[in-house]
């Protein structure tokens, strides 16, 4: 237990960590909670507004002149000509299907163009009005269709809570190896992050991740694999406390500032925890005493470049085999639930059931050349 830890009647407290942590908004504390999925770019409330309101005045403009210049046909109860400002009256008066009968079209031709022109300018006219109104009804009924489509078709997908600087660099790497954005959901608080998320091609899911009913949103009870990346060490604990509950399969993976509240993770059901602070002070100090080894190892913790460190199944060519006879470079064997080093008498043979920790060079794009040796053995859902 660390010096900032206390008991209290047998319960052990998150040490936090800092005023750091203590930067969020109030506000996302009461965001409401909701799916978002990606959406194309479309203009801004402001322009589709604008734009509807010239082209209704373009119909009224036209209205009027077509009006004015047949004046003759029309007649006014109260003096009996129709000049400007009675077309422009009239105009409205019909375009808005009002109709008050103080002018009427009393000639053939003026009633002819009323039936040719001016009724389907009317139309078009009362379209433009309701078509806001219309237009938000089916983007909602398209909405709806998305959604339910999502939530059907989800499975074993990859839950980000958090789209901080830990949450977007380990979103970098799971694509790296292939993962698709449509298998990765992200849970924030924050409305911004997740129409940020949202830019970027990822689902987002807004609202506090300690709650059950957030994480049902995400699906996570249909996630293959979890990565808790709060701000906060107390937030991590109960994001992984509540994401356990709802699924005994799922891998989590989570990060925390202090080396201290890393075991308490553990016990509330994560596989595994990086102390994202002391990990970065150890890669500073080894590229202290080692600037080239630093280099290497920033270099195989980026997936997609250069070298990369990789977990793959053992295939039925390597049983039997010294890890040093395999075609790829193995640093570790894990065998169950137990981890072995290269060196480990215990891990060799390897055994069919084993899975190996290797160091491969990264495989380029697609189309742009051969991929490295290891990596036909590895399809998506095999990959870290």
């Amino acid at each position: 237990m660390g010096p900032g830890d206390a008991v209290d009647g047998g319960v052990f407290h998150v040490k936090l960590p800092g005023q750091d942590a203590m930067a969020r908004r109030a506000e996302e504390h009461f965001a409401t909670t909701r799916v978002m999925l990606p959406r194309r770019v479309v203009h801004g409330p402001a322009r589709q507004v604008g734009k509807r309101l010239l082209m209704a005045l373009f119909v009224l403009a036209a209205t009027v002149l077509i009006v004015w210049l047949d004046r003759a046909g029309y007649n006014d109860n109260a003096d009996g000509k129709v000049d400007l400002l009675d077309a422009v009256y009239y105009a409205t008066v019909t375009l808005s299907t009002t109709g008050y009968g103080d002018i009427t079209p009393y000639s053939a031709g003026a009633r002819l163009i009323n039936v040719v022109l001016v009724t389907p300018l009317r139309v078009m006219f009362l379209i433009i009005l309701v078509g806001t109104t219309l237009e938000v009804l089916t983007e909602r009924t398209r909405e709806d269709f998305r959604l339910k489509r999502w939530r059907s078709n989800l499975r074993d997908h990859t839950v980000v809570v958090g789209f901080g600087t830990k949450g977007r660099s380990a979103i970098q790497t799971l694509c790296a190896t292939g993962l698709p954005k449509e298998q990765i959901v992200i849970v924030d608080p924050a409305s911004k992050v997740i129409e940020a998320a949202n830019a970027e091609g990822f689902t987002g899911v807004l609202g506090d991740a300690t709650r059950s009913d957030v994480l049902l949103r995400a699906e996570l009870q249909k996630a293959r694999q979890v990565i808790i990346a709060t701000q906060r060490d107390d937030t991590a604990v109960l994001v992984a406390l509540t994401a356990r509950q709802l699924n005994r399969g799922a891998k989590i993976v989570a990060a925390v500032r202090e080396e201290e509240n890393a075991p308490l993770l553990r016990q509330s059901g994560a596989d595994a925890v990086i102390t994202s602070a002391s990990a970065a002070g150890r890669l500073l100090g080894l590229s202290v005493l080692s600037p080239s080894a630093g280099t290497v190892m920033e270099d195989l913790i980026q997936q997609g470049s250069g070298l990369d460190l990789v977990e793959r199944p053992v295939i039925k060519a390597e049983v039997g085999k010294s890890v040093r006879e395999t075609d790829d470079l193995v640093v570790s064997v894990l065998r169950g639930h137990r981890l072995l080093g290269y060196d480990d008498p215990a891990a060799s043979p390897l055994q069919l059931t084993d899975r190996v920790i290797t160091i491969v060079r990264a495989s380029p794009p697609t189309g742009s050349g051969p991929s490295g040796p290891s990596l036909p053995h590895l399809p998506p859902h095999h990959r870290p």
